[in-house]
């Protein structure tokens, strides 16, 4: 449905990982492997505790992934490369936090939210609901408020959608034709 090139699981047991040097031994090994410019990250901090532990794991391990003293090696036991990505955006998940920029996503909203719909037993779905215990996020409500989010996001900017995201690192820009250039 998202068109991904590859989704890999690192194996990272739900509710129980921890951002220590186990864990941040498997990213950095993804890191390197995959060599991302940009890395899209949880929260720092949110409702369920994984997000905000999932961020500062995927922060610290995207810094330590560029230290040529931290060695980890490939499925095949070479060495890999140092590598660090340029930028680390965490999106703005269930807790509401000011952007630090929000990025047009109003081609892709439809695929974004049908991507969601398709977590059927976390989010509210009409086929799965009646096997399932409602929860916070399975309401219909809970969805409304993230398409809420999204086009208070977007109507900053002038354009219906836009997603938020929050970054420790300050963003540079070449030139300002890349801007969205609407009246606000």
């Amino acid at each position: 449905m998202l068109q991904l090139d590859v989704r890999e699981n690192l194996g990272m047991a739900d509710g129980f990982f921890r951002n220590d040097e186990e864990h941040q031994r498997r990213l950095i090994r993804a890191i390197r492997k995959y060599r991302p410019e940009i890395v899209l990250s949880n929260s720092l901090e949110d409702r369920h505790p994984d997000h905000g532990r999932a961020g500062h794991l995927i922060s610290d391990s995207c810094f330590l992934s560029g230290l040529r003293k931290v060695e980890t090696e490939d499925e095949e036991g070479r060495p890999q490369e140092h590598w660090r990505p340029k930028y680390v955006f965490h999106y703005i998940q269930d807790r509401y936090a000011n952007p630090n920029f929000v990025y047009d996503i109003s081609p892709v909203f439809e695929t974004k939210l049908e991507s969601i719909k398709a977590y059927t037993s976390q989010f509210f779905s009409t086929v799965y609901s009646a096997e399932e215990p409602q929860t916070y996020i399975s309401t219909p409500e809970f969805l409304n408020a993230v398409i809420g989010r999204h086009q208070m996001f977007g109507k900053m900017i002038g354009v219906p959608y836009a997603e938020g995201f929050i970054t420790e690192k300050m963003i540079g820009i070449r030139d300002f034709d890349s801007l969205v250039q609407r009246d606000t």
